[in-house]
């Protein structure tokens, strides 16, 4: 896994669980929905990485 790649990753993970926070703070569902999605997103791509690695 490129040092990039995994980065974006851990951000885009981190990024979507303070998305995620707030919208349970601020009684908001659209930014709770929006967070757990770029958290999903940042896990698959993590996941993506670790299989290419795999078969290198």
């Amino acid at each position: 896994m490129g040092a990039d790649d995994k980065f974006e990753a851990k951000s885009d993970q981190f990024t979507g669980k303070v998305k995620e926070g707030v919208g349970d703070v601020t009684h908001d569902e659209g930014l709770r929905s929006e967070g757990k999605a770029e958290q999903a997103k940042g896990h698959l791509k993590e996941a993506v990485e670790k299989v290419k690695d795999a078969f290198k």
